[in-house]
């Protein structure tokens, strides 16, 4: 079998931490802010892991990512 290549664009959006968990920002920070709360832009810019349910698919697909 051929080898397996990294998905592109989750290379762009996910990567690992330290620890091994799998990190991604949270979309909807980019444009439109006044439109959301002070509150909810503050939690937008934080990371956040990925959850159990989506955390062996997305490791397939960054397989060779360290």
């Amino acid at each position: 079998m051929p080898k397996m290549k990294t998905h592109c664009g989750t290379k762009k959006r996910f990567k690992i931490s330290g620890t091994g968990l799998v990190m991604f920002s949270r979309p909807g920070n980019s444009h439109l802010a006044p439109g959301k709360s002070q509150k909810r832009a503050r939690h937008l810019r934080k990371e956040s892991c990925v959850s159990k349910s989506d955390l062996s698919r997305i490791r397939q697909q960054i397989a060779n990512i360290k």
